[in-house]
């Protein structure tokens, strides 16, 4: 079949498109036909091969986070999905690859597509869905009042977050170019501050939660806005002792990654907040709680624009290039 892979680590790497072989299917596994693959900034980041340490993948590597399509084979033991069932996924950070014609992954990660959507529109969702789910949800527990900074709301991530801290009643503050204000109130932005000519410091304080998604300079400006026992949950890192350790990486890579990260949770510390790092993970219940949301209106996806299957390198340097808004999505090759 069909896949764009990456046969070494670098900037300079490209997407190459070539042949593969069929996926190898085990038991709990079902074999999705993909018809529309999302492009995310992680992309990216392990093409560069800034994950290389945790995430120690063998080259050449199918590239692909996220993905929607039909069903097309079910391993001996599912009992979730039958042959047509159009479903949609983050695979497993391990079995990755979905800029392919096909993927197997265990059924456990994958959902049924929200009817609502299109194809295109579901392979947006799995990733940024279940990171904003996990950070705003499972780890932050947001609760009605509270006051929320997302970083970088008309990202990926950005334009999802907003939406799901808003329905669990929470009064959400974000950053963001002025072309995208409009947007970002129609999502339900409570307070929105121009990046490019506002710090973010000098506009919010005692929040009890941050979302951060930026460099180390936004996440010392974060730290400080927030309220003693607030939180700050980072997707952009430094990795934390704690997701090392559930990460089981080895012990001298676990030193690493407490050095990286001591001067943040010594700052958070010090002001009486916790820190956390979070690298999402798949999982095919959650989405199925975002698929509901989805369905009834809650929430809907932004797709900025969508490119062929043979200009995924170039899908893949438009979300590089940090001006994407909302999601970028590919379509199927077939």
């Amino acid at each position: 079949m069909k896949a764009f892979v990456v046969e070494k680590y670098g900037k300079t790497s490209e997407l190459t498109l070539t042949d593969v072989p069929e996926p190898e299917m085990r038991d709990d596994d079902i074999l999705v036909q993909i018809h529309a693959a999302g492009v995310n900034v992680l992309d990216g980041k392990i093409k560069d091969g800034e994950f290389k340490i945790i995430l120690p993948y063998r080259l050449p590597l199918i590239l692909g986070n996220d993905l929607a399509g039909t069903v097309v084979k079910v391993g001996a033991h599912v009992r979730r999905f039958k042959v047509g069932d159009e479903v949609y996924a983050r695979p497993d950070q391990k079995r990755i690859g979905s800029f392919a014609e096909r993927i197997a992954l265990n059924e456990r990660d994958a959902a049924l597509k929200p009817a609502s959507l299109s194809m295109e529109e579901a392979a947006s969702v799995p990733l940024v869905g279940l990171t904003a789910w996990q950070a705003l949800v499972e780890i932050g527990q947001i609760r009605p009042g509270d006051r929320v900074f997302i970083q970088a709301g008309s990202g990926g991530v950005g334009t999802f977050a907003v939406q799901l801290a808003k329905h669990f009643g929470a009064e959400v503050a974000t950053t963001a170019s002025t072309a995208n204000f409009e947007l970002l109130r129609q999502l339900g932005a409570d307070v929105l501050i121009d990046y490019r000519t506002q710090d973010f410091e000098q506009q919010l304080k005692n929040y009890d939660f941050v979302l951060h998604s930026q460099g180390t300079a936004e996440l010392e400006k974060s730290l400080r806005i927030l309220k003693p026992g607030g939180q700050l949950i980072s997707i952009s890192g430094p990795p934390d002792p704690a997701f090392a350790k559930r990460a089981n990486l080895p012990l001298p890579v676990r030193g690493a990654i407490s050095l990286l990260s001591r001067r943040a949770r010594h700052q958070a510390k010090r002001r009486g907040v916790n820190y956390t790092f979070l690298f999402m993970r798949a999982e095919g219940q959650q989405l199925e709680k975002i698929s509901g949301l989805i369905d009834s209106g809650v929430i809907r996806p932004i797709v900025e624009k969508v490119f062929p299957f043979a200009e995924t390198p170039e899908a893949l340097a438009h979300v590089e290039s940090g001006r994407a808004r909302g999601k970028i999505v590919v379509q199927g090759s077939s």
